[in-house]
């Protein structure tokens, strides 16, 4: 019986030995792979580089919390203070062709924005965050819009080559269709003055150049009915005024915090060889504007993009959606009063526009090509959208 229990002894004690020599190989191998694995990661990343962040993030409802400070709201200077150490980019809808023209209704306390290919307004409510689709369907290819001090909806309008606003009672007021007794070539962004309620607008004609964001003009030039230009529309009498045509195809354009300056994206690299990526800078004289200059160059480590819509704060720092470069460089470039980048928010997806919003007017909201993005940061916006 002892002899017979102990061969039995023996034959489990090999049994259990040659087990744990499988499970030491077994995981001598995973070892292997995951040593494999995390070498292969090491030598992506240091392909991609530190600006590869944005790129490698899921900004899904499903994510994994991101970990405090946000690695891709990025101080590129001292003056850059308004990174808040425990707060994310977050997304908060997917599923546009091309998002534009986000503005924040004080009154209303939500987001509207444009998605131009798809025809439509979106809003996005901050009382519990959901986007109620088709705020406004036809929106005759929208592209920006803004509020004036009244409340009301302004809207530039691509199919119709219109800027337009939605009145309280529920029509619609053309504000303007032409200029210089020619139609506009299709109005891009708004801005209202406070003192006197004048709309100042810019006029590119990009929704005048293809069916996808408006109505195609038959026509061999790039300007679809006549010179783009910055307008601005006198509130008491409604006449329309050209009031700058230096960049090649002016787009998003925003007032400095205290209104004497006008600043003025230039996309006009997109059709003109001898455009540059600027933001360009104008002296605000009463209903003039003067002294043109190139403010801010959207060139950054060597390659340049489109600075699209901007907005400023309340410390006079230019905010510039950025774009069509790729990873590291598109999201939101930050610009001292001076014109230097002090900062950048990287997005996985360009950014073609911006509004500061919420209820302290302290998260900037930024619209991707197919998403709509929100951060808190540590300023306000300087004026109501």
């Amino acid at each position: 019986m002892i002899r017979v229990q102990l061969h039995k002894f023996i034959d489990l004690a090999a049994s259990r030995a040659s087990a744990e020599l499988e499970l030491n190989r077994q995981s001598e191998a995973k070892t292997v792979d995951r040593r494999s694995f995390l070498s292969l990661a090491a030598s992506l990343a240091g392909l991609t580089g530190m600006a590869s962040t944005a790129f490698a993030r899921n900004f899904g409802s499903d994510t994994e919390p991101q970990r405090y400070p946000d690695p891709d709201i990025v101080v590129l200077d001292k003056r850059f203070k308004y990174k808040l150490g425990n707060t994310p980019i977050q997304r908060l809808h997917r599923g546009t062709l091309w998002a534009e023209g986000p503005a924040w209704s004080t009154v209303g306390r939500y987001l509207l924005w444009s998605d131009i290919p798809n025809n439509e307004q979106l809003r996005w409510l901050e009382e519990d965050g959901h986007v109620s689709r088709r705020f406004r369907f036809p929106a005759n290819n929208s592209n920006g819009n803004t509020f004036d001090y009244q409340g009301r909806q302004i809207a530039c309008e691509h199919g119709t080559h219109r800027v337009v606003r939605y009145e309280h009672h529920g029509s619609v007021s053309v504000l303007a269709e032409t200029a210089g007794g020619k139609p506009l070539n299709a109005p891009n962004d708004a801005v209202v003055h406070p003192n006197d309620g004048s709309i100042w607008f810019t006029d590119p004609g990009y929704g005048s150049l293809m069916d996808y964001e408006g109505k195609r003009v038959k026509s061999n030039s790039v300007q679809p009915h006549q010179k783009e230009a910055i307008y601005r529309i006198d509130a008491p009498s409604g006449a329309v005024e050209k009031v700058a045509e230096e960049p090649f195809k002016p787009n998003g354009l925003c007032f400095s915090q205290d209104y004497r300056k006008l600043y003025v994206a230039d996309t006009g690299a997109s059709h003109y060889p001898a455009a540059k990526n600027v933001i360009w800078s104008y002296d605000v004289d009463g209903k003039k504007l003067k002294n043109a200059r190139k403010f801010a160059d959207m060139t950054l480590d060597g390659k340049s993009g489109f600075a699209d819509g901007i907005r400023c704060d309340e410390d006079g720092n230019v905010w510039s959606s950025a774009g069509w470069v790729g990873d590291g460089y598109d999201g939101v470039h930050i610009f001292a009063p001076s014109g230097e980048r002090i900062g950048q928010i990287r997005l996985p997806e360009i950014c073609s526009n911006v509004c500061f919003g919420g209820t302290k007017r302290n998260r900037l909201f930024m619209t991707g090509s197919q998403s709509l993005y929100a951060v808190y940061v540590e300023t306000r916006g300087a004026h109501i959208t």
